[in-house]
């Protein structure tokens, strides 16, 4: 029942095969099977100009929720952070088409995709970094800010690390409930990435910036947190009112148009590629020092 993209489902299947001794003669026989109920495919939300921004991203989060979690282990689409944002774009129009299920980074390339007809709303990504029984796990989420009040879009297995309606009055609001949100999961919080205001052209050829602010929780304060949160919230801010720089340079522009330059960042931010450390941080291997907690792990 759902609609076939060769690349995509030949790049499943190709999974398949390596994995199960007889992986390409099951496909074919699941794809050739005439007698297998019809999968509904999720309707993208299409909106009426009087329809309020909240009530538009109940309706994309719900589209998105629709399209479920990928649990399978194999990554249906490749996205590349690196990518312009039309071909980002056109990756999220082929996901539309191909309704499989989507993990976090997917959810977040779709709700920008969804969103981009939105022109009063502010999208930037959000990443989480955090810890747990040993090992590090990473998540993102698209955040948003309509009329000063920030919420966010994306998906996860845990409910509570998703959708957020946006009612936070402040930035370090919203991000204080994501982190007691990952307290109950008995995650520690780390780090949070914080990435600038995305374009709403479609056909702009600007990379997505994902790490305008890097914000590591063991080297500040509790005040300094939310400090450097807001901060970033004013950046962000001033960058949108200001409206510095030529629009987004789109593919039909000449080449030689430079992108906006930057402002000055704060002491812990890093806005250059080779202004970025690694985190030098390894996922611990070793399972036998880690907690009882029944053989769990929560990923999120």
């Amino acid at each position: 029942g759902l609609p076939v993209d060769e690349p995509t489902w030949e790049r499943m299947w190709r999974h398949v095969g390596r994995i199960h001794p007889e992986g390409e003669r099951v496909a074919q026989r699941i794809r050739g099977a005439a007698d297998l109920p019809k999968i509904p495919i999720p309707s993208v939300p299409v909106f009426q100009p009087s329809t309020p921004i909240p009530e538009r991203l109940e309706a994309v989060q719900r589209y998105i929720r629709e399209l479920q979690y990928n649990h399978t282990g194999t990554q249906f689409f490749e996205i590349k952070k690196s990518r312009p944002l039309t071909g980002l774009m056109d990756l999220a129009k082929e996901m539309t088409k191909e309704a499989l299920p989507i993990k976090c980074l997917e959810a977040v390339i779709l709700g920008i995709y969804l969103t981009n007809n939105m022109t009063t709303l502010d999208r930037f990504p959000i990443s989480f970094k955090t810890h747990f029984s040993g090992n590090y796990f990473r998540h993102i989420v698209l955040g948003v800010n309509f009329g000063g009040r920030y919420g966010a879009l994306g998906i996860s297995r845990r409910e509570e690390l998703m959708y957020k309606a946006p009612v936070f009055r402040t930035l370090s609001e919203l991000i204080f409930d994501f982190e007691e949100a990952y307290r109950r999961c008995w995650h520690t919080l780390k780090k949070v990435k914080l990435g600038h205001c995305v374009s709403h052209d479609p056909h702009s050829v600007e990379q997505i910036e994902w790490k305008r602010s890097i914000l590591d929780l063991d080297k500040l304060t509790r005040e300094d947190f939310r400090k450097e949160l807001e901060r970033h919230a004013r950046d962000m801010r001033l960058k949108i009112g200001k409206g510095t720089g030529p629009p987004s340079p789109t593919k039909d522009r000449k080449k030689d148009v430079s992108s906006p330059q930057r402002g000055q960042a704060s002491p812990h931010r890093r806005n250059s590629r080779g202004d970025r450390r690694p985190s030098g941080e390894k996922k611990p291997a070793d399972s036998k020092a880690m907690p009882d907690l029944n053989g769990y792990q929560i990923r999120v």
